[in-house]
């Protein structure tokens, strides 16, 4: 059974269709047949004005705002666990509707090639979800169980008057913090002897890289338009739309794979 809405022959109406699909499993549904229709040449590159200002979210989990989230402290080191893959598949949840906001929100002013990396994006988030809900489940949870965190979605509203912005906050600054820290967390499942959780991670890290390498590219093809200096606006727009600064140590290596070289971050830690 389809779960793109029968009239959704454009990229904004199939994009829009995913950020207002509440429940879990049928946004992950309504991601994957959206790309499918794109890659098939079914979708035209067309768009629509009345974009969400949030996405639609299911009953569970609870979203509490950041000072009321319990601490992961406390608990045994199975549950420690498990509050930690929740919490990550919650980041890749709204990942999913942050890549198909990108798309409906700013595709028009883009050539169709963003929609090809966006719409990989996209679909890359919902498999990542998917894992994650997939491990929760082998160890005896499940995605909203636990409470989630309310304010992921507060970078994109913020931004969501300006392409560039957004690209530079969300790919640029968050997804590159995961690059900065996932590997450590790699690490730390691998100690604790659950390889299958640290595999997936692997896994997401990979996919990351070339997230960010997408925010990079269309960050320096706004600028190249605007005829302004990349580094500079960058900055700029992180001192603007990012509260809290930098915080290193950065992955440099991951970093410059995607593209975003040491011009761009250093000396706005």
């Amino acid at each position: 059974m389809t779960e793109l809405p029968e009239n959704a022959v454009s990229v904004g109406l199939a994009a829009r269709h995913v950020v207002r699909s509440p429940v879990p499993a049928r946004k992950v549904m309504a991601a994957r047949e959206a790309t499918r229709a794109w890659r098939k040449g079914q979708l035209t590159h067309e768009f629509v004005d009345d974009i969400p200002d949030v996405p639609a979210r299911p009953n569970r989990p609870e979203l509490l705002r950041p000072g009321k989230m319990p601490r992961r402290g406390k608990g045994t080191s199975v549950t420690k666990r498990i509050a930690l893959i929740h919490a990550l598949a919650h980041i890749e949840f709204v990942a999913i509707d942050l890549a198909f906001d990108m798309i409906a929100r700013f595709g028009s002013q883009f050539p169709a090639e963003f929609c090809d990396d966006w719409f990989r994006v996209g679909a890359e988030e919902a498999m990542h979800f998917v894992l994650l809900d997939r491990r929760l489940r082998e160890m005896g949870s499940f995605y909203g169980q636990l409470p989630a965190h309310d304010g992921l979605w507060d970078a994109a509203r913020d931004t969501a008057h300006d392409s560039s912005a957004r690209l530079a906050i969300v790919p640029m600054v968050l997804e590159a913090r995961g690059l900065d820290i996932t590997l450590a967390t790699v690490d730390r499942f691998r100690e604790q002897g659950d390889p299958q959780t640290a595999k997936v991670l692997n896994r997401i890290y990979h996919d990351e890289i070339v997230h960010v390498s997408y925010g990079t590219k269309w960050f320096e093809w706004v600028c190249k338009n605007r005829k302004s200096d990349p580094h500079s606006h960058w900055k700029n727009l992180v001192k603007t739309h990012f509260k809290g600064g930098l915080k290193p140590p950065f992955n440099d290596s991951a970093r410059h794979a995607a593209g975003l070289t040491r011009e761009y971050y250093l000396g706005i830690e």
